[in-house]
């Protein structure tokens, strides 16, 4: 006798030949007009999402360069004239001179 492969004692259908000609349902629904127009929706929000990230990564890039060279050398300079400032009132204080700050309403 020729052994019979085990199935595990689950009973399977057996496999519809190729050579049906009748669709599967998997097929019909592939093919339908429907999700067509759901795969190309999609992969035009895939291509819209890519070039709105790639544009939004230059503004990005731009403007975090535009800040590094306008406006950090503007904030360290506005620290040390701060600093200056308070250390002028330290000497002033020291020299026994009123203290000059901002007048007091």
């Amino acid at each position: 006798m020729a052994a019979q492969p085990k199935r595990g004692g689950v009973h399977l259908p057996a496999r519809r030949s190729a050579s049906n000609s009748d669709p599967s349902i998997l097929t019909k629904i592939t093919s339908s007009a429907i999700v067509s127009r759901g795969k190309q929706a999609a992969c035009d929000a895939a291509f819209v999402s890519k070039k709105l990230l790639r544009s939004t990564g230059k503004a990005a890039w731009i403007a975090g360069t535009t800040f590094l060279i306008l406006f950090v050398p503007l904030i360290i300079e506005m620290d040390r004239e701060q600093q200056f400032n308070e250390l002028e009132i330290q000497q002033a204080s020291l020299l026994g001179a009123p203290p000059t700050g901002p007048p007091h309403k």
